[in-house]
């Protein structure tokens, strides 16, 4: 133990060379006094997998296992900062290729912020309170129990977020993202994976205001069963399936189907390649009730709210390559009105089916446009 003094504040730390340790590896552990509320750092050039669990004790404890063929090139240190306590893992020599394997499980008091910088290896965080922030370069984030603030990412893994209380973003560049029984304003963001939303309240802690579901991925499906404060949603390849919302659903794929099982409120859908599903429920003169949907191939089916008022445009383009004439099915009164010549469209001779109507006053814009697919319009069972 080295003993250092600044600005009269006595710094206690602990440091261990991994000196050749060799294919056997080297295990130790270490102990220091830390109190609640204080941060731990962890910064890991070497990578490696981290495991951190939140106990009922004043005390940081860390127990390392370093293995591989360059363990000896490790330094590997635990130490006792004036914010809370570092644990560093570097190479002490560059070279060009270097293998090694450290894995880490710490123990921190259960009020604590962590803020992890990893070369790559999965994270797991258990049961902890705070702000905890960081990333890895590659690896799984395992998240469980879990209150405060985040802002974790990882370059390539997937994103587990459970039973947790947490406000703040998760997101990884190639995997997918779950979130499960949490409490809470998270954005979730994938660039190549699902999202999926499973039990989640974004009504904020403590009852607070909240705010919207919002997600985005460059390349996967995405799920919310709820979405009470509404729900602005965003793939470049793949499903969309929202079981309910509240005030509005922004909904964008350019490649797979949308469904939205109940709104109370607006809807706006659009989709390159695919069919959607949506129905309206709540009080037709309560909220904004506009519809805007769209698809490049595909059906789309609306229920809407006995007794709403509506301004309706439909508009039904079919091709040559089409496998047959496609039609509008209304519970309410369209003129309906069909083109009787072909018309070029961007080189792709097409016709087309219009359906219009004003009822009740149309005070509600619902507008709906397909290429070769049927449209049914009908009211709330």
């Amino acid at each position: 133990m080295i003993a250092r003094g600044t600005a009269g504040f006595a710094v206690a730390a602990l440091f261990l060379s991994m000196l050749s340790a060799g294919a056997d590896g080297q295990a130790t552990s270490h102990e220091l006094p830390v109190d609640p509320g204080q941060e731990l750092r962890v910064e890991l050039s070497t990578g490696g997998t981290v495991t951190i669990e939140g106990w009922d004790r004043d005390l940081l404890s860390v127990e390392a296992d370093l293995r591989g063929p360059d363990a000896d090139n490790v330094l590997f240190q635990v130490e006792k900062t004036r914010s809370g306590a570092e644990i560093l893992g570097e190479f002490k020599q560059p070279r060009e290729k270097q293998s090694t394997s450290l894995n880490l499980r710490v123990r921190v008091p259960r009020s604590f912020d962590l803020t992890i910088e990893s070369r790559g290896g999965g994270i797991e965080i258990d049961n902890v309170s705070g702000r905890i922030r960081g990333k890895t370069m590659g690896g799984s984030l395992e998240l469980r129990r879990l209150e405060g603030r985040l802002d974790l990412r990882t370059m390539g893994g997937n994103i587990s977020l459970e039973d947790s209380a947490v406000d703040g973003e998760v997101e990884t560049y190639g995997g997918n993202v779950r979130l499960r029984n949490v409490d809470g304003d998270v954005e979730a963001k994938s660039l190549g994976g699902e999202v999926i939303y499973d039990n989640v309240h974004t009504n904020g802690k403590g009852g607070g205001p909240g705010r919207e579901v919002k997600i985005s991925t460059l390349g996967g499906d995405i799920e919310v069963p709820s979405a009470p404060l509404g729900a602005d949603l965003s793939t470049l390849g793949g499903s969309i399936v929202v079981e309910h919302a509240g005030e509005y659903v922004r909904a964008k794929t350019l490649g797979g189907n949308i469904e939205i099982g109940a709104v109370d409120g607006w809807v706006k859908a659009s989709t390159m390649a695919g069919d959607i599903d949506v129905t309206m429920i709540g009080d037709a003169g309560a909220t904004r009730r506009d519809a805007q949907l769209t698809t490049s191939a595909g059906d789309v089916r609306l229920a809407v709210p006995e007794g709403l008022s509506m301004e309706i445009d439909v508009t039904i383009a079919f091709t040559k390559r089409g496998r047959r004439d496609y039609t509008i099915d209304s519970d309410f009164p369209l003129e309906i009105r069909s083109s009787e010549s072909w018309e070029y469209h961007e080189g792709e001779p097409r016709k087309y089916v219009y359906g219009k109507a004003t009822i009740g006053g149309g005070r509600h814009k619902i507008k709906i446009e397909t290429i070769n697919g049927d449209v049914v319009l009908k009211r709330t069972e």
